[in-house]
């Protein structure tokens, strides 16, 4: 059990992304999140159409390897170009837009 003295004041007040700001993290976070869902969603895409990986890769015109980094969470080292080709190939379109 952890001393009294050695507890923290938590803000109850402060949101995860005001705590996530203030660490200096907000960014890559939400730089991941949307990484994260783009590649589920063309995941979800390729399974309702029964699309496989290989398939995906040949209609995108890329490597298999590429395919993977792209639907790696992990990897956010992915280009609009990659993007666009994987909406196109799952007959989608990408909207990236600044609010």
């Amino acid at each position: 059990m952890m001393p009294t003295g050695d507890r923290q004041q938590i803000d109850r007040s402060q949101t995860f992304d005001d705590f996530l700001a203030e660490q200096g993290m907000l960014e890559d976070a939400e730089e991941q999140a949307i990484k994260e869902i783009i590649a589920d969603q063309i995941r979800d895409a390729m399974g309702e159409q029964g699309i496989s990986k290989t398939a995906m890769a040949a209609r995108m015109k890329t490597s298999r390897r590429q395919l993977e980094r792209l639907l790696d969470p992990a990897n956010p080292s992915v280009t609009l170009s990659t993007l666009t080709r994987a909406a196109r190939a799952v007959g989608r379109t990408l909207r990236v837009e600044l609010q």
